[in-house]
């Protein structure tokens, strides 16, 4: 299977499991009172905005270029996968969107734990794609979890605009979460759908 085939068929699982997930969260409610539900929302937001902009800083780095180049500096040079790490971040700010700071923490770490085999499988291709300088890539800048220590960056960047746009129209998806969650809690509120489960 192919790095490409492999990525198509990643993306369907996950959007099966976001379909099963939110339909669990329907009867899913947060515990305490209403300014800690909208502090953890508010939170949420900054965590999905910071996601975003992460997400756009690094593909102002790959670009196009991804599976083609290797790239080894700007957020590259702190992690080997900042894109997966900015995504988790805002998949935690989703999960605050509840008022719950579990499941923000859930979404987070469900996020992570998901990568990390997307990841491995990755690795393996860039390895027999890169050889040598990705093997010396991979013993200096870590997997996941940044270190600033390794700090790279080239003075000047060739931008992909069309990929920056993409990136960008792509990441607003993540705000969906906050009407969504909102018409949820209305439903809850409204007796329509039944809470079985609160969470603080």
């Amino acid at each position: 299977m192919t790095l490409s085939q492999f990525q198509h068929y990643r993306r369907i699982v996950l959007a099966v499991l976001i379909m099963l997930i939110s339909a669990g969260l329907l009867f899913v409610g947060s515990k305490g009172s209403e300014a800690r539900h909208d502090n953890i929302e508010a939170v949420g937001l900054g965590l999905i905005v910071i996601g975003i902009l992460g997400r756009l800083w690094c593909t102002l780095y790959i670009g196009n270029r991804k599976s083609a180049v290797l790239v080894d500096v700007g957020p590259y040079s702190i992690t080997r996968n900042p894109l997966y790490l900015f995504s988790s971040v805002a998949a935690g700010g989703v999960g605050a969107q509840t008022g719950s700071i579990i499941l923000s923490l859930l979404f987070f770490v469900g996020s992570v734990v998901a990568f990390q085999l997307v990841i491995r499988r990755e690795e393996r291709f860039l390895s027999s794609a890169f050889g040598a300088p990705y093997e010396s890539y991979l013993q200096r800048v870590p997997r996941f979890w940044p270190s600033i220590r390794g700090w790279r960056d080239e003075p000047v960047l060739t931008i992909s605009t069309g990929r920056l746009y993409t990136t960008f129209q792509d990441g607003l998806v993540f705000f969906a979460a906050k009407p969504a969650f909102e018409f949820v809690e209305y439903l809850q509120r409204s007796d329509v759908l039944p809470v079985f489960l609160r969470l603080p």
